[in-house]
């Protein structure tokens, strides 16, 4: 048996090889999308919410000592606070097909979150509910959408001989986009719009606007703080990080908000051009020509990812997404998107029946696995 050490990360060489990792172990997938070096480097050192949440990361190499495996080890006490638990979670998780490895990187994990007095661990997960989540199970011969993890199939398998269970699977669709919406639906956008006097706001004003941006934010935290499993609130400080690295992409062109007679914000529809094909040309690096990839890529809708949808609480139940998804269907035939991806959605919520008025095909599953310590 191979002679596989462990160790933390705590150079900025181990860091570089700790976000280099999957470059190797994933060279001959095409399927497998790369995040820019640069900003794996922030996620891991700078984001706002190492604020509140501790972790460390581990390494595991081989006799030669080239790294096999890798893993983050996370304790977020607002989610356990929130949700009375004491849940560590793991993630950046990738390791060759060798379960000596992955059980070598879960053991070291587990028995850190121990010592911070955890009694269960869950993963792969962000440290909020922003990041990329979740274990592919189905869909491998997809590409994935930037902002979603891609894995080899064997890391399940090693899930569940590591003692793991399912905790929650979240689903995404592959939606003809160019197709319009049923009648029934504008007949019923009508209606709601006519019955509470609303209209489509502008996203390329709110951008400039800091202040309405926070507002954005905070109406997305309220829309999923009840709905969505294991949501975690965004803070102030991520709000404002989360702005400056999201609203760039964002635009009228693909997207659409819902404002009320008093112009506050009641529900939106939030997509952009798939980057992923021009993440992978770039392979983790904007220069020298991983910039240009990218600025062609937003400038192509024929595919687009359907980031997020959402209504403030108050307008919850009342109809409102028949608008805004009747406006970002008629975008999508102006701006000549044929195929949108839509974002995970945890498989017991019933928005993802939307999906059954589209001509759509399954596109991934992904799952949280869930093990007490």
């Amino acid at each position: 048996m191979p002679n596989y050490k462990i160790r933390e990360v705590v150079s900025r060489q181990d860091l570089k090889q700790f976000i280099r990792f999957p470059d190797e172990l994933y060279k001959n997938c095409r399927q497998y999308v790369p995040a820019l070096h640069s900003q794996e480097e922030k996620n891991l050192t700078k984001a706002a919410s190492l604020a509140y949440c501790s972790r460390k990361l581990w390494l595991v190499t081989d006799e030669s000592g080239k790294v096999v495996g890798r893993i983050c080890g996370m304790v977020n006490p607002r989610y356990n606070e929130r949700y009375g638990k004491k849940r560590a979670r793991f993630g950046w998780f990738d390791c060759i097909e060798d379960f000596e490895v992955a059980k070598l990187l879960i053991d070291t994990a587990t028995a850190w979150a121990k010592e911070q007095g955890m009694t269960e661990i869950h993963g792969p997960l962000y440290y909020n509910t922003f990041g990329k989540q979740g274990m592919l199970v189905e869909g491998y011969e997809n590409i994935p959408p930037f902002n979603c993890l891609y894995n080899y199939p064997y890391y399940n398998r090693f899930m569940e001989e590591l003692g793991f269970e399912k905790e929650c699977d979240w689903l995404q669709f592959k939606m003809v986009a160019n197709h319009g919406v049923p009648d029934k639906a504008r007949r019923v956008s009508k209606l709601v719009k006519e019955r509470y006097n609303l209209h489509i706001g502008s996203l390329d004003e709110l951008k400039k606007d800091k202040e309405l941006v926070r507002k954005f934010f905070k109406v997305y935290n309220e829309s999923f703080s009840e709905t969505v499993l294991n949501f975690i609130p965004l803070t102030d400080e991520e709000i404002e990080e989360e702005a400056a690295s999201v609203m760039p992409f964002i635009n009228d062109k693909a997207s659409c908000m819902l404002l009320d007679e008093n112009n506050e914000i009641v529900a939106f529809g939030i997509s952009f051009p798939t980057i992923s094909p021009a993440l992978q040309k770039a392979k983790g690096s904007l220069f020298p020509f991983g910039w240009f990839h990218l600025w062609r890529a937003l400038h192509n809708f024929e595919t687009t990812d359907l980031m997020v949808n959402g209504a403030a609480p108050e307008w919850q139940n009342k109809g409102v997404s028949a608008v805004y998804y009747e406006e970002m269907a008629d975008k999508a035939i102006k701006i000549g998107n044929r195929w949108a991806i839509s974002n995970p959605q945890i498989e017991s919520n019933s928005a993802v029946n939307i999906w059954n008025s589209y001509e759509h095909e399954p596109f991934m599953r992904r799952r949280c696995y869930l093990k007490t310590i």
